[in-house]
Order: C-alpha cells, then structure tokens, then sequence
C-alpha cells in the first residue's frame, strides 16, 4: 500500500516556507534536506529498539526506513511550484542485514510503497545534492535545526558540500514552516488518527470489562494456575497499576499497533492527583481493615479474604497508528462492586460537565482560550453547588464570592491547573511551535480570566477547521497544589476534607474541528450509567 499524502505535504510546506522568508529571498529555488531517524540499541545487548520514525520525516516522505534521507525541491514561476520534486535515499540492503535483521527493500520495492519521485540508494545522495546546484542556482537549502538532540543529524558533509559551492544553507525556518503546515490535518491523516483512537478507545474498554467480570466472579484460576503452570490471560485479575497497562498495551498490539503515542499513565486512588504519574508500579489500595484481621495468619497478603478499598483508577494512554496519535483518559471505580462513590461520582459528573461545555462551543473560529475559561466557570459553579467553594450570602455579581470574583482570584487552578487539551497528530503535543505561539493572539488582546488558567496551555489559536485536538478537563485534590490554597476564603475547607480522597477524575477524548462544531474520534463512552455497568459487570 502507498502511504498516501508526502506530495501534498511538501508542498504545503513550501508554501508556508516560502511566507516566512525574507521578501528577497522568496523567488528563488528552495531546497529541503532532512536525515531519518536510525535504529537504536539496548545497552550491550546487539538488540535494536522498535524503530519509529522522526514526525517531520515521515510527514514528508511517509517512509519507516531507518537511516534515510529526503530532499524536495520546490522552484517559483515552474512546474516545481506546483509539483515539486521528492527524492528519497535508502541505505542499500547488506549481507548482514539479512542475518541479522530485516533488510531495507530495494530502491524498486520502495517505489513502489512510498510516494516520491524518485527512490535511489543513500550513496546517490551527494551526486543528487549537486545535480539540484546546478539546475537550480541561487537555491536555497532548508534543514531542522542542525545540532538539536530533538532532532535526527544530518552530517556536515552534505551541508559542507552545498556550502562548498557558494550555496546557502540555513535552519531557520523549516522547523516552524513544518509546524504550521501540520497544524490542519487533511482527511488521511485524520483517518489514520481516528483508527488509533478506534484502537485506543478499545482497549480502554477490555480494562473495564476486566474489572466488570472479577466484580462478578467470572474471573477464576484453573486447575495447577499458579503452582504447576502460570496464569492463562482469561485468568488475569487487575489488582496492580501495571497489570491495567499491560492489559491496555495487549490489547493494542494485537490490533496491530506498534507503538504507544507515550508512555501509559494508569493511576489509582489518591495517585490520580498526579497529572503525569509515571510509575504504574503499585497495587490498589485495599481495606477496610476488619475487627479482628490481625489474627488472619497472612491471609490477606495472600488474598484470601481482602477487600478493594473503593477508589478510582484514572488511565490516560494511546497507541499510534502508521505515526499518527491518539490521547484518551478515562476514570473508572474500583471496588465497591464497580460503582463510584458519592463524592467520586459527584467529581465525575463535574468533569463531564465540563468536557460537555467544552464541546458546546468548539467550532472553527473560536479561540481555544474560551475553552479553558469555560472549564473554570464550571467547575466554580460546580464547586459551590457542592459546597466546596462558599456562595454569596446575597445574589449579585459584587460579592467577594462571587463567580466572577473566584474566577479572578485564580484559586480554581489549585483544582484544574492544566490546559484543557493540545494539539494532537503525529506526535502527541503536536507542533508546539505553532499550537502555542510566542505572541499569543489572544481575544480581543484580553486575557480572560485569572492568567494562571493558561500557565500550562499548549494550545492558544484560533481553532481552524481540520485541527485534531484533545478535550481533557479534570479536577485533582493533590497535597501539593493544595498547599497554596489551604487558607483560601473561597474555600469550605471541612467540606473539602470529604473529596480530597478522590484524588483526581480526568476524562479525555479527542475531536477533529469543523467549521459548525467537531466531530468525536474516541468511541469509547464515559457517561456514568455506562462506566459503572461496565466496571460492575452488570453489561
């Protein structure tokens, strides 16, 4: 199959190369010319590492040949203007690749997968630099930013080579061209997202059906499992942080996904506080301890007889289809026989809220800053409804306690201190440069809100239809960011004692933007009635 798109997308990328040139320099020849990525090695091991290809590499060329090369060449006033020329150099197949590992495929092969122009082995590379010096003089040679450990190495001997011949190389506008061009997805990139989040969203779901069946006791160990033989996967229970992400990475390598778009972040109980939790390495938390517990003789750590404490487990992971992301989260309950409890459900439900005011406004044309500020508004309201944040004693807008007067104090920060989504592509906080500008075209130059809502933004543009971002609000009771707020006159602080065991709800789904709303990639569901029949087993 021919990966569909690099002539689209290298020409997108001149153009929006060509606008950020000096005027003078955007009638002449432009030439891009970037390294792929190479296979990496475990330590002392001769093993590579599961190779994935550099983003901005791929984009262009849609080629997963480790230790290549591309260059596109792109000319105003000729056909290379609306045409332009892609050339890809492969590392030609040697016998020990054969041996040892899979070799490359032939220059034909490779033609035959990949979208360009023209295929020829890496050793062709130089002849073809100077066959584009002399076809077009005066051409100017784009690379990423040399140097950057971000970024593949091109070696200075290509560049050396043009320089050599009174050429022009520069770095300083590739990496933003590339950026902006891949801000706005076109319909096989969102196709390619929409089936990892297909994957994703499946996967999210075997966990909590998982969860469902032990709750009912369909889970059980055969004869000899665990003494004579190991554990078969229909006799796995989920009692660990790390049995839940092996689960979920299963579940997608066996559709065929070979990468996780990041490092899967499953947090239970009070753990789901921390945004980016990174250790998935510890058990739920069990309990209530009993009476006389102390005379079960080990029972317990052997479990024979523990309880799940009730708790929720929050997983915010994602595969990668053909380089392309997903971002899911969803918050479950544990123990309890599946079901959130009061306090948990009553965060759940704000969250939800939330995501669903988000959605209500999202559409090409508004400013994402609008979707961060309506995520606080509503969790302010949700949160004096709870009691959690004080209500005027009087109606009216004047009030120290006020909606407008939290939001203007900051303190909902505390609760919800991250952005409510990001940009999402190839990579999964895709094209920073371009999601969140320097000079950030906020609405009407006014910052709305407090300016602590935005600290942690990383996308701040107006939407555009055809942008894939994230919608993931989330509210969390964490120690540390508490600290700050513990003598907070907004704050009913006994009423808040009673949530802060919750720890933390996330609720994360990912949209492609349309010029009258969006369209939701992520299938699996998050309303409550759905989560706890599942998780209880009932459905």
């Amino acid at each position: 199959m021919v990966y569909p798109g690099p002539q689209k997308h290298v020409l997108k990328t001149f153009e929006h190369l060509v606008k950020l040139l000096p005027e003078a320099e955007r009638t002449k020849p432009q030439v891009l010319l970037l390294a792929g990525g190479v296979v990496e090695f475990r330590n002392d091991t001769d093993r590579e590492v599961v190779f994935r290809q550099e983003s901005n590499f791929h984009y262009l060329s849609g080629c997963d040949v480790p230790s290549s090369f591309v260059v596109a060449a792109y000319q105003p006033g000729t056909s290379l203007s609306t045409t332009p020329s892609l050339a890809l150099f492969i590392p030609k197949a040697e016998l020990e690749d054969m041996m040892w590992s899979v070799p490359p495929p032939s220059p034909a092969a490779a033609k035959q997968i990949y979208d360009v122009t023209t295929v020829e082995h890496r050793s062709a590379l130089p002849a073809a630099i100077e066959t584009l010096i002399k076809a077009l003089p005066g051409a100017l040679f784009h690379t990423l930013p040399r140097n950057s450990p971000l970024f593949p190495t091109l070696p200075s001997e290509y560049t050396q080579q043009i320089l050599d011949t009174d050429g022009a190389v520069t770095d300083l506008y590739l990496l933003s061209a590339l950026h902006t061009a891949r801000l706005v997805k076109d319909s096989n990139e969102i196709a390619a997202i929409k089936h990892a989040n297909e994957i994703s969203s499946r996967a999210h779901e075997v966990i909590m059906r998982v969860l469902g069946k032990a709750v009912k006791g369909k889970i059980g160990a055969g004869a000899g499992a665990g003494v004579d033989r190991p554990l078969l996967p229909g006799e796995w229970l989920i009692e660990k942080e790390a049995e839940a992400e092996a689960i979920f990475v299963a579940s997608c390598r066996r559709e065929g996904s070979v990468h996780q778009a990041y490092l899967p972040i499953v947090a239970a109980s009070t753990r789901a506080s921390t945004l980016h939790y990174c250790c998935n390495d510890r058990e739920f938390a069990w309990g209530p301890v009993k009476p006389h517990d102390h005379h079960n003789k080990s029972e317990l750590a052997h479990g024979k007889t523990k309880e799940l404490d009730p708790q929720v487990l929050l997983i915010d992971a994602g595969c990668e289809w053909n380089c392309y992301a997903s971002d899911i989260t969803r918050t479950m309950p544990v123990g309890n026989g599946g079901k959130f409890t009061p306090e948990a459900r009553a965060i759940y439900e704000l969250v939800l809220e939330m995501q669903k005011e988000s959605f209500d406004i999202i559409k090409a044309g508004l400013h994402w800053d609008a979707v961060q500020l309506i995520c606080h508004r509503t969790l302010v309201k949700g949160f004096q409804k709870l009691g959690i944040f004080k209500t005027p004693e009087s109606p009216g807008s004047g009030s120290w306690n006020s909606e407008e007067a939290i939001l203007a104090d900051g303190v909902s920060s505390a609760f919800f201190p991250h952005g409510v989504g990001h940009s999402l592509g190839m990579d999964v906080h895709d094209v920073p440069s371009a999601s969140k500008p320097v000079v950030n075209p906020t609405i009407n130059g006014i910052t709305l809100g407090n300016e602590s809502f935005y600290t942690y933004l990383r996308l701040r543009l107006p939407l555009e239809a055809g942008m894939v971002v994230t919608v993931e609000p989330g509210i969390y009771f964490s120690p540390h960011l508490l600290a700050a707020v513990r003598n907070s006159k907004h704050i009913n602080h006994d009423v808040l004692k009673k949530y802060e065991p919750v720890g933390g709800v996330r609720i994360e789904d990912v949209v492609v933007v349309t010029d009258d709303g969006y369209q939701n990639l992520t299938t699996v569901r998050s309303d409550v009635a759905w989560i706890e029949a599942v998780c209880s087993g009932e459905i």
